[in-house]
């Protein structure tokens, strides 16, 4: 078998433009996968052409070796946009394996870890009220797991403001909810060392799975202040570090007790396999980043199921395009989704229906201090 071309789609989801990648073999197999990237869909389907000169003519059951050509033999490394076509790539390499051998890709990475794989979604509101009633909406509908937003410092006159803030939204999300409901909370790396660690002192009467993403990505050891703080809030991070080679220091250290590697990025299934496997070994819990497509869900619900460290999938539940883009809808139950059992990834695109979302530029919104110096997002 020998791979012939490899071309993408791109689909408007709504918060974002879904990337989905083809590869395709004289077998008459296909394999799809998805890179999906905010803000970034064009230059990432252009670096998925100019990774697909070299796969034209190899074997796309030669997984590992088709992604040490891809990565070592481009000579640049790095960054949300090779990684993310490298990734989507990678997706559609098992998701032929599995086609070519009638079993999903799980089976192929070990088998199930579990009988069933639980989901949290997201759960936002302008202020506690709004947020009360969201979360109570959702649990009735039989969610089990939230997460909720942390708003910036920028937007409050002081930090007192901001904290004060903070905790009457939880404490009225947990008024809606009870105590029995997973709650987590994504600052998505607004914070300073400082601040994240006066916002834990707040956090820790709420009882939270976990902090995500306290302080920026491009300095780990910024986490250290923030884990030192022994409020007993566990910390997560990882959506935007990318291969096995990103998540090294930060696990050496000991600073977080989830990582979140996103399919979508960091090289996709065997790597988050990998970074997954590395964590296992200092006792840290995976919860894969995916407020993504269809097509990265389900390559990370495979994931879920074979990863002894695995915890939580992310899940954004509020996409109504996603199931529209793809043949069979995911069936959600109580919060929890089964095994996947059809072959590969066990997900196949309606292409009608993506010619009619056309690609939509969506950047994420701008925020600035009130003296118009530029914050974080």
């Amino acid at each position: 078998m020998k791979i012939t071309s490899v071309d993408t789609l791109m689909a408007f989801g709504g918060r974002q433009t879904w990337v989905f990648v083809r590869v395709h073999t004289d077998a008459g197999l296909t394999g799809v996968g998805e890179a999906s990237v905010e803000g970034k869909e064009q230059a990432v389907c252009s670096a998925v052409q100019d990774l697909a000169r070299q796969l034209i003519g190899l074997d796309p059951r030669r997984i590992e070796h088709n992604w040490q050509i891809l990565y070592r033999h481009g000579f640049w490394r790095g960054g949300i946009v090779l990684n993310s076509a490298l990734s989507g790539i990678e997706q559609a390499l098992w998701d032929i394996a599995g086609k070519d051998l009638g079993v999903p890709v799980y089976r192929l990475l070990g088998g199930a870890c579990r009988d069933r794989i639980q989901l949290y979604t997201h759960c936002n509101g302008k202020n506690s009220e709004e947020l009360a009633l969201r979360a109570s909406d959702l649990v009735g509908a039989g969610w089990k797991a939230l997460k909720i937003g942390c708003p910036g410092p920028e937007n409050y006159a002081t930090e007192r403001q901001w904290l004060d803030d903070i905790d009457a939204r939880l404490g009225a999300l947990r008024a809606a909810v009870g105590s029995e409901v997973l709650v987590m909370m994504d600052a998505h790396g607004r914070l300073t060392p400082g601040q994240a660690t006066r916002l834990m002192t707040v956090l820790s009467v709420w009882d939270l799975m976990f902090l995500e993403e306290p302080v920026p990505p491009e300095n780990i050891d910024a986490l250290q202040r923030v884990a030192a703080s022994q409020t007993g809030v566990p910390l997560a991070t990882g959506e935007r570090l990318f291969t096995k080679w990103g998540f090294r220091e930060l696990l050496e250290r000991q600073y977080v007790d989830v990582v979140q590697p996103d399919v979508c990025h960091d090289g996709g299934i065997l790597e988050t396999l990998k970074i997954a496997a590395m964590a296992e070994t200092y006792y840290v819990r995976t919860a894969p980043h995916n407020p993504n497509g269809p097509v990265a869900t389900a390559a990370s619900l495979q994931l879920a199921a074979c990863l002894p460290g695995f915890t939580i999938l992310e899940y954004a539940e509020n996409q109504p395009w996603r199931d529209r883009v793809i043949r069979e809808p995911l069936q959600i139950d109580g919060g929890y989704v089964a095994i996947p059992e059809a072959p590969g990834l066990g997900v196949e695109l309606d292409e009608e229906a993506i010619a009619e979302l056309a690609y939509e530029p969506r950047d994420y919104q701008s925020s600035f201090w009130p003296d118009g110096g530029v914050a974080d997002i």
